[in-house]
C-alpha cells in the first residue's frame, strides 16, 4: 500500500512549481493574443511562425523548428493549414534536396503586416500589466531556463 501525500504538500507544489507557473502563464499569454489576433485569422502560434520565417533568405526547417521549439513533426502539421491558405511554401533547398525551405509569400508578408500592429498593441498592454516588473528580466529568466 502506498503512502498518502498530506494535501501540504499539495499546496507547496502548487505554490512553488515553475513549471506549473509557466504553463499557466503561458496559456493565459496565448489566449490573450490568440484573441486579440482572432480578426487577421491568425493564431499567435501562427502569427510566431510566420514571423520566423520573415528573414532575407528562406530559413530551414530545422532552424525554424529550434527557433519556436518544436519537434519537425510538430512543425510539418502547423505549417499545412499555412501552406493550404497560400501563406507559406515549401520548397526543395538547392544545396540539399532532401532539405526543405520554407519561404513566406506574398500572401504571408500580407497577413503579418495586418497582424503586427495588433500584436504590439498586445505587447504593450502585456509589458504595462507586469506592474512596473522589467520585462527584460522576465525575458531573460525565461531565455535561461530555455
Amino acid at each position: 500500500m502506498s503512502k498518502k501525500i498530506p494535501f501540504s504538500v499539495t499546496l507547496e507544489v502548487r505554490d512553488a512549481c515553475l513549471c506549473l507557473h509557466v504553463q499557466r502563464a503561458a496559456r493565459a499569454l496565448a489566449k490573450r493574443f490568440d484573441d486579440a489576433l482572432r480578426p487577421t485569422g491568425l493564431t499567435n502560434g501562427q502569427f510566431s511562425l510566420l514571423m520566423s520565417l520573415n528573414r532575407p533568405e528562406p530559413p530551414g526547417m530545422a532552424s525554424v523548428a529550434r527557433l519556436l521549439a518544436m519537434d519537425r513533426t510538430t512543425l510539418t502539421a502547423a505549417l499545412k493549414p499555412l501552406e493550404r491558405d497560400g501563406l507559406v511554401r515549401v520548397e526543395v533547398d538547392p544545396a540539399d534536396r532532401r532539405s526543405r525551405r520554407l519561404v513566406l509569400t506574398g500572401p504571408g508578408h500580407a497577413a503579418l503586416a495586418r497582424a503586427l500592429p495588433i500584436w504590439r498593441a498586445t505587447h504593450a498592454t502585456i509589458e504595462a500589466d507586469l506592474g512596473g516588473r522589467s520585462a527584460d528580466d522576465l525575458r531573460a529568466s525565461l531565455a535561461a531556463l530555455s
